[in-house]
């Protein structure tokens, strides 16, 4: 079987080899193969564990060849997040303490492994996964495979970039904010930041390693080069939702299209992309329909950063300085954590909300999920971007001195990356986002396309419908 099945889906691969086109032994090298011609461009891969992949992928051609009844993911080789634990290779999250220890399974792994999946590499993440640029000091820098002078984003970028170049299939990453859908959209693949809670976060670092209880606002969840593969990962790690589903019918949903809002720009080239997109879907029956911000977006930003654990960056709406001003002298524990006190990880270490100040954030979170109830009466699901422009440059001062360039000459704060992630994150919601083309400048944009709470099987058959009808993954210049 030639290399060319690395151009094949997830459910593509999976069915060459239940139908013994190729072996996973094969496949598997297939995959190491690829990684090696890529990683110098690339470092997306940073850690692997070849001798039980190897011995894994022989153990599933066996059983496969007596005939045994396998797994959804028998054979196919898989790449995993830094931030989840994998025996033998626990979750760094770019942190040297972290990195040699002992660790089973987080829990979403266990379910792939379970699953038949021949689990080989580690996927490269910023420090404490508290960047949209993937870069730390014991794996250094991840290189977007469209243009290696730019970030493949964060803290799932690894993960995004190894997909677009066809290094591995399926990944599993993490979003708190906006760590599956920025990586997706910055490399033109899709993610699933599923409904809070759905999936286990069991094993996942941060919290520190061996704790219990399950962050606030975190989730776990698929990454993949195609929709249909997103909703077979997540039938696997979540137990939810049918992995065979067909897709949406477009033209009997209503969609709001968010492109509007003070507090959230978005480049115009980005724009162009998704306006585009929605025109010829209209144009194909579906209907869509602009729309206001579904709530007050400032209130939103101000609840959003303190359930958090505290703001991060200059420009942001209220209290821009009010972590740094509070706890300058705890800055200390960021660079003990190996984190930038200046950086996002640095200021939510520097920086915990008072108990009263928490419970506010908490109401206003729960009266924004019940106004948003009455929207999602009115519409099926929200497009929106993911981010407020394409890939920028790898830029690795101080998140304070950091700025996102637009292209009409505006420059934003560095922190505003949050704020189109923000109303899916702070209200629980799931989000899946899509490849919604390419803009002027040959850069993947991404869609984010956001549903009521507990609605994850419609945002990714709407996914589905689009990747199929309208946009999907793009091979990468070269990849």
């Amino acid at each position: 079987m030639a290399a060319d099945i690395l151009d094949l889906d997830a459910t593509d691969q999976l069915l060459c080899l239940t139908a013994k086109e190729i072996s996973a032994l094969d496949l598997l090298k297939l995959s190491l193969g690829r990684h090696e011609k890529t990683h110098k461009r690339l470092n997306a891969v940073i850690a692997a564990d070849l001798e039980r992949a190897l011995e894994t992928a022989q153990v599933v051609d066996d059983r496969r060849a007596r005939g045994e009844l396998l797994g959804p993911l028998a054979g196919l080789p898989m790449t995993i997040k830094d931030g989840l634990d994998v025996e033998h290779m626990p979750a760094s999250a770019g942190v040297e303490a972290w990195r040699h220890r002992w660790c089973e399974d987080a829990d979403a792994v266990a379910h792939a492994r379970r699953a038949g999946a021949v689990i080989w590499g580690k996927t490269n993440v910023p420090v404490m996964l508290s960047d949209w640029q993937s870069f730390n000091p014991i794996y250094g820098t991840t290189n977007n495979p469209w243009d290696p002078k730019r970030t493949s984003g964060g803290s799932s970028g690894g993960a995004a970039a190894a997909l677009a170049a066809k290094v591995t299939a399926l990944e599993i990453g993490s979003d708190i904010g906006g760590s599956l859908r920025v990586p997706a959209s910055f490399c033109g693949v899709f993610s699933h930041k599923p409904t809070y809670a759905l999936v286990s976060q069991r094993g996942h670092a941060p919290p520190a390693p061996g704790a219990y209880a399950e962050p606030d606002l975190n989730v776990v969840g698929p990454m993949a080069r195609s929709a249909r593969d997103l909703r077979l990962l997540l039938s696997v790690i979540a137990g939810a939702g049918q992995a065979k589903a067909p897709p949406a019918d477009l033209t009997r949903l209503k969609i709001g299209l968010w492109l509007d809002d003070p507090l959230l720009p978005v480049d115009a080239e980005a724009r162009a992309v998704i306006e585009a997109l929605a025109a010829e879907m209209n144009a194909a029956g579906a209907r869509i329909e602009p729309i206001d911000s579904p709530v007050d977006l400032e209130e939103l930003m101000d609840a959003y950063l303190v359930l958090l654990g505290g703001e991060i960056g200059a420009g942001l709406p209220k209290g821009q300085y009010r972590a740094m001003q509070r706890t300058r002298g705890l800055a200390r524990l960021a660079r003990a954590m190996g984190a930038d006190p200046m950086s996002w990880a640095g200021l939510v270490l520097a920086y915990t909300p008072t108990h009263a100040e928490w419970l506010e954030a908490n109401e206003t979170r729960e009266r924004m999920s019940a106004q948003l109830d009455k929207v999602f009466s009115q519409y099926d699901v929200i497009f929106a971007p993911a981010t407020p422009r394409t890939a920028f440059p790898h830029n690795h001062r101080a998140f304070t001195r950091r700025r996102l360039k637009l292209e009409d000459g505006r420059e934003l704060a560095y922190g505003m990356m949050l704020n189109w992630i923000s109303l899916a994150t702070a209200c629980r919601l799931p989000a899946t986002t899509v490849p919604a083309g390419l803009s002027a400048s040959g850069l993947p944009v991404g869609m984010q396309i956001i549903g009521a709470y507990g609605t994850d099987t419609r945002t990714l058959a709407v996914a589905q419908a689009i990747d199929e009808n309208f946009r999907g993954y793009v091979s990468p210049p070269g990849f």
